[in-house]
């Protein structure tokens, strides 16, 4: 994971204004823009960067500024090196164009998927056979 605002200049000489550091991380994204209760819309795209508040992800189509927005990634890092986990993102767009939106995270959570491997039983095998 590479950090992305280590110097404070940008490019086009302008000072960078976020103050949250930001990490190169890719990954496929589900989002699903929200409309109350309602799902308005869904899609997937892939995480350019992010930071602990905001995201910056490829989009299918432009996002409507100001819309609440849910999104859900599959976390590079295993818990306990055995345990898969999900980031879930609860935000608002706040700026959308036709290659990606970005979000402000309002709230987020992980979310345990379950473990890779099981560790070898050491019950003795069963086998089960029907009579008949």
């Amino acid at each position: 994971m590479a950090q992305m605002n280590d110097g404070k200049v940008l490019k086009n000489g302008e000072r960078e204004r976020r103050t949250k550091r930001r990490f190169q991380i890719e990954q496929e994204v589900r989002y699903k823009m929200l409309y109350g209760q309602r799902i308005a819309e869904t899609g997937v795209g892939k995480t350019m960067n992010i930071s602990s508040g905001g995201v910056w992800f490829s989009t299918e189509t432009m996002l409507t500024a100001g819309m609440p927005v849910e999104l859900s990634m599959n976390w590079p890092v295993l818990l306990n090196d055995s345990c898969p986990m999900k980031l879930m993102i609860y935000g608002c767009v706040i700026r959308s164009t036709e290659k990606g939106a970005a979000v402000a995270i309002e709230r987020y959570e992980f979310r345990t998927q379950g473990s890779r491997a099981f560790p070898p039983s050491q019950h003795p095998a069963v086998e089960l056979r029907m009579l008949g």
